[in-house]
């Protein structure tokens, strides 16, 4: 079925951009990412600290899998956000619409069933020296609003978030996000959390 949002979405991106202002005063512009944005997508993925890159799990942080992502622009499936200081990205922020088959059985395992078509999914980073500056705090309700528009009920957060990145776990509660049980991988125990919109 089709969604009047997301088609307008996919004729003209530029509807979602928008400027957000941090703690500090500092502006910072919003929008989707863009075929053309390869190389600063990839600037942004290679220059992130080991520290950030490990408590990211979606996908690898390379230069090749930022241009796979702008060569494959596909807004209908996935939403990936930046927000940009002039032209240096300094958070990326990954909305997927639907669920991921690894969080489906997870969550069906404890009897709480995920829906494709109503469900999605949120993977955010952002740029070492943005951290602790609220750029997540002034980004997330842009996201949020557009995952209503476009008929989403619930954000799951992407494979869980880290027991040990308690910034992270303190940020989702602060959004709203509630635990919804524990999982273990093979260095660390983690919470799955779920946003009700």
């Amino acid at each position: 079925m089709s969604n009047p949002f997301l088609d307008r979405l996919q004729r003209n991106p530029q509807t979602v951009d928008q400027s957000i202002v941090l703690r500090d005063g500092t502006h910072l512009d919003t929008r989707l990412h863009r075929s053309t944005d390869g190389e600063h997508l990839a600037h942004y993925f290679t220059h992130l600290s080991e520290a950030t890159r490990r408590v990211y799990g979606p996908h690898p942080f390379t230069a090749e899998q930022a241009h796979a992502f702008c060569r494959d622009v596909n807004y209908a499936d996935t939403l990936r956000f930046l927000a940009l200081d002039e032209e240096r990205i300094v958070a990326y922020f990954v909305l997927h619409l639907g669920v991921l088959d690894s969080d489906v059985q997870r969550y069906a395992s404890r009897n709480q069933p995920l829906n494709h078509r109503t469900d999605s999914t949120l993977a955010p980073s952002v740029a070492d020296r943005y951290q602790e500056r609220g750029v997540g705090s002034a980004l997330f309700p842009l996201l949020s609003d557009i995952a209503t528009q476009i008929g989403r009920r619930r954000i799951v957060l992407w494979g869980g978030v880290r027991a040990d990145n308690p910034r992270a776990v303190h940020f989702y509660r602060k959004m709203g996000f509630v635990e919804q049980g524990q999982f273990a991988t093979k260095d660390t125990n983690n919470y799955d959390m779920l946003l009700d919109l």
